[in-house]
């Protein structure tokens, strides 16, 4: 359900931090599909390292409607609200061809992130299949090896 996603990630933080004592600067929060709802909403709440958003979703309708303008009162993920309070890098990797989570949600996200990397747009994939392309791993080390270490 909608408030176990927002739990799970909380309890995860939770036990993160106070369990294992690892400083908030050191997580590096990774969302795929759904699981980048909660990624933002953490991240929109507390200073992490970093954000990886792999095939996101700008809000719940949205996916139902892409062609939706406007956050209304009823989504029950309105991400795209979310990102402009993530103050962490944000790295976005989205599918050209995604079947289930239209392109341009990743491209709305990109558009509002304060801190945006340069993206991975992977020409021709789809929801499922982007770890298939050589690109994914040598943009995910290029992220973690460059562009963090400059941050």
């Amino acid at each position: 359900g909608i408030n176990a996603e927002y739990g799970d990630i909380e309890a995860a933080w939770n036990a993160v931090r106070t369990r294992y004592g690892i400083s908030s600067d050191k997580i590096i929060l990774y969302g795929q599909s759904i699981g980048t709802v909660p990624a933002i909403d953490l991240a929109s709440r507390y200073d992490v390292r970093a954000v990886i958003l792999h095939s996101p979703l700008a809000s719940g309708l949205r996916v139902a409607c892409p062609d939706t303008k406007k956050t209304w009162c009823f989504d029950v993920f309105p991400s795209i609200e979310k990102i402009g309070h993530v103050q962490a890098p944000v790295l976005i990797i989205h599918g050209t061809e995604d079947e289930v989570i239209d392109f341009s949600a990743g491209l709305q996200l990109y558009e509002r992130c304060p801190k945006p990397v340069d993206p991975l747009w992977v020409e021709g994939a789809g929801h499922n299949d982007i770890e298939l392309y050589s690109v994914y791993l040598e943009r995910l080390r290029s992220f973690l090896e460059k562009d963090l270490a400059t941050k």
